[in-house]
């Protein structure tokens, strides 16, 4: 018995499942190029840069207009990365899901 197949007995069914359809997209879709990983990298970027600008745009105005002991800016540009970071994090996870 090969190794690969003593691998496949091993395997759960579900993986092989998983696996065989993972081949199949790599096979209907082709090898991703350069320029795919640069615009996932730029989507990215994006996701989290929006949302900081926004919240420092927004902090600047509360600071002016509901001034506290605290800086309405740091905080919500902190909210913004935090936020950023999560719409980041979906757009990949997404991205990466082979089904």
């Amino acid at each position: 018995m090969s190794e690969e197949d003593e691998k496949a007995e091993r395997e759960p069914v579900g993986a092989i499942e998983r696996q065989a359809r993972r081949n199949a997209r790599r096979r209907r879709e082709g090898v991703r190029s350069a320029w795919f990983g640069f615009g996932m990298f730029g989507l990215v970027g994006w996701s989290v840069a929006v949302p900081v600008l926004i919240g420092v745009a927004l902090g600047q105005w509360l600071d002016r207009a509901a001034p506290q002991t605290f800086s309405w800016t740091l905080t919500l540009l902190l909210a913004g990365a935090v936020l950023g970071a999560i719409n980041a994090w979906v757009w990949v996870d997404r991205e990466s899901r082979d089904d």
